[in-house]
């Protein structure tokens, strides 16, 4: 296969194969911490309990994603990628350690969400780091096949470090000692990674330029005011924005739906005391998802084309509908299955739309505005979901009330976008 033959050429090149290892074990680091936050954030005996406490630690876990990635730009691009790979690697050394030695001295606090935050806002510019500086030690046509593997691989290796943070979760005796066991895991990765960045050249990876503070001042109003310019060219294009706007609410429910999960797999249908077993059963939910997500990716290519897009998206809206209206009628075991197998189809499903969507109807001078747009409105409806699940739903995570208007919302929703989007003058393909 080509995609083999590429990629085998990849790993010839030495420059390539130390920043693709200092990917690989970063992103392990990655999975391993944020296991270990999951699991103390939301199935330790003494933590996140209520619906308040979930959603808080969601708030902790996505605000970094929210805030951090359209500006990660302007400083990768004035700042040595090299250094940041290193010393940010240094920086979740340092921070990971001391959370740990909070856990065992004084539990969890406010300094425990805090360092957290900063921590996985220091992940998210490494990612940004990583895939910037891709460019440097790839070139010509292989760097094609080099975008589409080493995130899939990067993500792959965060996947082995959750696995390994879960089995963690699952071995060790409940209590701060296990907790701090996983970060500390989890820092002992990244101090690898700082070390094999130590193996690229300080220079290697770029930029050229350099800026003091007041140039990166300028270009970061400039980011802002681009960003901007960004949403009033979606507005004027129509069906991206209305994509995206769509996407947003899918998102935000989706949200709602899935820390209602999270309760309800620790204090409904397990003993709330028994935090293993609460972390085991929202596991298989993870797991029924993720059979939902595969699903979208093998349905929507065939199905979506003969629909079109933006039918596919009412499609998947009325999917979701319909599964929170079986939530609603029961909250047994299966059917707590069965709706996460039905909504992680809905939800995949969808956002494959509105990719397809922001892609071929956005100006190409207006695609990189459109997506750190999509970035952020896809991570800040996952954190409103929040502030509104610790308002409306009890710590047991079930309301039939609850479900039901979640039901509800998807089925206008479906209903709003398929008005407006019937309505809607076609929209020239962008170059």
């Amino acid at each position: 296969m080509q995609v083999i033959a590429d990629l085998r050429a990849l790993l010839r090149l030495p420059d390539f194969r130390k920043l693709f290892a200092v990917r690989l074990v970063s992103q392990t680091g990655d999975g391993l911490f944020q296991v270990g936050l999951a699991t103390l954030f939301f199935f330790s005996p003494e933590s996140a309990s209520t619906a308040t406490g979930v959603a808080t630690a969601f708030a902790v876990l996505l605000l970094p994603f929210t805030i951090v990635g359209p500006w990660a730009g302007v400083l990768l691009d004035r700042w040595r990628r090299r250094q940041v790979l290193l010393y940010g690697n240094v920086v979740r050394v340092t921070i990971t350690l001391v959370i740990a030695g909070l856990l065992v001295t004084t539990g969890v606090g406010p300094a425990v969400y805090v360092l957290a935050l900063v921590n996985l806002s220091v992940n998210r510019f490494l990612l940004s780091a990583l895939s910037a500086s891709l460019p440097r030690v790839v070139d010509g046509p292989l760097l094609l096949t080099a975008n589409s593997v080493t995130p899939t691989l990067g993500a792959a290796a965060a996947g082995v470090g959750g696995a390994l943070g879960f089995a963690l979760g699952l071995l060790l005796e409940p209590g701060r000692a296990k907790d701090a066991v996983a970060l500390t895991a989890a820092a002992l990765v990244f101090g690898a990674a700082a070390a094999l960045a130590l193996r690229v050249g300080k220079d290697l990876l770029g930029p050229e330029a350099r800026a003091d503070a007041a140039t990166l001042v300028r270009e970061l109003r400039a980011l802002g005011r681009g960003l901007v310019d960004g949403a009033r060219h979606l507005r004027e294009r129509g069906t991206p924005a209305r994509a995206l706007t769509v996407m947003a609410t899918h998102r935000f429910l989706y949200g709602m739906v899935f820390i209602a999960s999270i309760l309800i797999s620790r204090n409904l249908l397990e003993d709330p005391a028994d935090a293993s077993a609460g972390l085991a059963t929202f596991g298989a939910v993870l797991a029924a998802s993720a059979v939902g997500f595969a699903l979208a990716v093998v349905l929507t290519p065939v199905l979506s084309p003969r629909t079109g897009p933006h039918r596919w998206i009412v499609v998947c809206l009325l999917l979701a509908a319909a599964s929170q209206l079986l939530l609603t009628l029961t909250i047994t075991r299966w059917a707590l299955l069965a709706g996460a197998v039905v909504l992680g189809l809905a939800a995949q499903g969808a956002k494959i739309a509105v990719d397809t969507i922001v892609q071929r109807d956005t100006d190409d001078a207006y695609r990189g505005r459109a997506f750190a747009l999509y970035d952020v409105l896809y991570n800040a409806a996952f954190v409103g979901a929040a502030a509104l699940a610790a308002l409306v739903l009890p710590d047991s995570g079930y309301s039939p009330l609850v479900f039901g208007g979640l039901g509800a919302a998807y089925l206008v929703a479906a209903l709003v976008y398929r008005a407006r989007s019937a309505r809607a003058s076609p929209v020239t393909t962008a170059a």
